[in-house]
């Protein structure tokens, strides 16, 4: 069960020109708000809004739709978990706000998500060792036409996404997408500045 989105951090919301974009941090497995934002200081100057995931994964941490070794994405959660956050999106923001989602792990699963059901609302995405759920999406046939953008990191030491999780997403961004696929050696299921730097020239360019 989904439950609300209640918690979240934000930064110059109310000051920023009315169509200027926000950044939407969507954090990972077993992290939370404050995990992500930290990538701020060394991007460029942006409105952006943090949101807690509304469950609890143990440990102090949280997710957004309830995760096991055996199944990363359940359908019916991830959809469920991706019209709270819509709904949550909707209540927080001022209507048609252009959204920049940069999501880690699953919460890179959500940002596709995001991208996949009103691709209309996204700028640009940013998928961080992150993987895709394989189910069609209300906005997939959208995508080919409007060639959205998005920029894909990921590790070649990362052992929290299997190689088979790896090649879903990339051919399915190489065929609905305009992507740009970074791969760094030596990187696990992590962030380093070779990925921030990347980043920042995306958002930048």
């Amino acid at each position: 069960m989904s439950k609300a989105i209640t918690t979240f951090l934000s930064h110059n919301l109310e000051a920023k020109p009315a169509n200027d974009p926000v950044v939407l941090f969507l954090h990972g497995y077993g992290a939370d708000e404050a995990d992500l934002p930290d990538l701020i200081s060394h991007l460029p100057k942006i409105s952006w809004v943090s949101p807690r995931a509304p469950l609890s994964s143990g440990n102090g941490g949280f997710e957004w739709y309830l995760i096991s070794p055996a199944d990363y994405t359940s359908q019916q959660d991830v959809e469920r978990a991706t019209e709270k956050l819509w709904q949550w999106i909707d209540e927080t923001l001022p209507a048609n706000t252009p959204l920049i989602p940069i999501g880690f792990s699953q919460g890179a699963l959500m940002a596709s998500q995001l991208l996949r059901t009103r691709p209309e609302r996204i700028v640009k995405t940013i998928l961080l060792a992150g993987f895709i759920l394989k189910a069609e999406q209300p906005a997939d046939k959208e995508l080919k036409s409007m060639n959205p953008k998005v920029l894909y990191c990921h590790g070649d030491a990362d052992n929290r996404i299997s190689a088979e999780m790896v090649e879903d997403i990339e051919t399915w961004l190489q065929a609905n997408t305009n992507v740009t696929d970074k791969f760094y050696g030596g990187l696990g299921h992590s962030v380093d500045n070779r990925v921030i730097k990347d980043v920042s020239e995306f958002l930048t360019r």
